[in-house]
């Protein structure tokens, strides 16, 4: 099992704007964008490619192309605001959608959608802002496994201790990339220094 820490300056940049309670709906959604892309291109540093014979102005050459298709599955609601920088930066990118609320009295997450194309030979990408107690991040992955995924990775913005070796122990072949490491959970389950509830903070509500 890997754990990947985002190390960038213009990461350090936007989380602490991401974090800052006075940050409006509007600048916090560009803010996810940029931070999700920045998660997006390390996801990916790994994608296999094939060669492809192509002929440029001057003369024939090969280059290189994606070799294995990609889903990306959000975790409902508050994982919509990860996707858009995978369809703007991949191509031919298929979209899952896996719906799971969170108890606020219990934090255990129920599920109440499911929506996935075909993941044979794809590389699936599932992502939720908050990797809190870990819960709907294993729910989720134990969805798309039995959907057929195989090859997974999950990607959030922010991260517990706690989530991550609850997400360890239960797909501890899953690779897990995250903006921050944080310190602990509080007692509410809410991650700490954090950020708040991501999607309450993401659509005004």
């Amino acid at each position: 099992m890997s754990l990947h820490v985002l190390s960038h300056p213009l990461g350090a940049h936007v989380l602490t704007h991401l974090r800052d309670k006075t940050t409006k709906p509007a600048l916090f959604r560009t803010l996810s964008y940029q931070i999700s892309l920045l998660l997006a291109l390390e996801a990916t540093r790994d994608l296999a490619t094939v060669d492809k014979a192509i002929d440029t102005p001057m003369e024939p050459t090969t280059g290189h192309v994606l070799g294995k298709p990609l889903v990306v599955v959000p975790i409902l609601r508050a994982g919509l605001g990860m996707l858009q920088p995978f369809h703007d930066t991949f191509p031919d990118v298929s979209v899952g959608y896996v719906g799971l609320e969170r108890d606020h009295a219990t934090a255990v997450a129920r599920s109440y959608y499911c929506k996935l194309p075909p993941l044979a030979g794809t590389r699936v990408i599932v992502v939720d802002p908050m990797l809190a107690t870990g819960g709907s991040a294993v729910q989720a992955i134990n969805v798309v496994k039995a959907s057929g995924g195989k090859e997974i990775v999950f990607v959030c913005i922010v991260s517990s201790p706690e989530g991550v070796a609850v997400l360890q122990a239960a797909h501890p072949e899953v690779p897990i990339h995250t903006g921050a490491l944080d310190r602990e959970l509080n007692g509410r389950k809410y991650i700490l220094p954090g950020l708040g509830d991501f999607g309450d903070r993401l659509y005004g509500t």
